[in-house]
């Protein structure tokens, strides 16, 4: 998008006529409800908050602060959530095999770091692939 353009999605658009009718229909001074900023922080997860306050007329920082609420309260839906479960690891360790340090990160920056001894490279990268899977 250049600079100087505003481009609005069909459901940004949508919520900005909600915000419109409303406004016109208010008693000064009343307070926006509640579903209306549901809406703007779903908005705003997926177009931004920048751009959704800009686009709806509401406070940047209110918005902001709904949306950080929303993030740490709601549950993440991430590897270490959904696809936690039992892992079980062959306890034979044969001296002489070798040993491997298995370090994984993902998008958000949350790191594994497991140490292996006697583990094959088919196995690690299966190992390695489960760790993430989400479901």
């Amino acid at each position: 998008m250049r600079a100087g353009t505003s481009q609005t999605t069909p459901s940004l658009e949508g919520a900005r006529r909600r915000f419109e009718r409303w406004r016109r229909r208010r008693k000064i001074g009343s307070r926006i409800p509640e579903p209306l900023w549901d809406a703007a922080v779903e908005l705003a997860e997926s177009c931004g908050v920048h751009r959704t306050a800009k686009t709806l007329g509401v406070d940047y920082y209110c918005l902001k602060k709904r949306l950080e609420k929303k993030s740490a309260s709601g549950p993440r839906k991430d590897a270490a959530t959904v696809g936690a479960g039992f892992l079980e690891l062959p306890a034979s360790s044969p001296v002489g095999v070798p040993e491997c340090l298995l370090e994984l990160e993902d998008v958000d920056g949350v790191k594994m770091r497991i140490h292996l001894k006697g583990i094959g490279a088919g196995d690690l990268t299966a190992l390695s692939r489960s760790l993430w899977a989400v479901e």
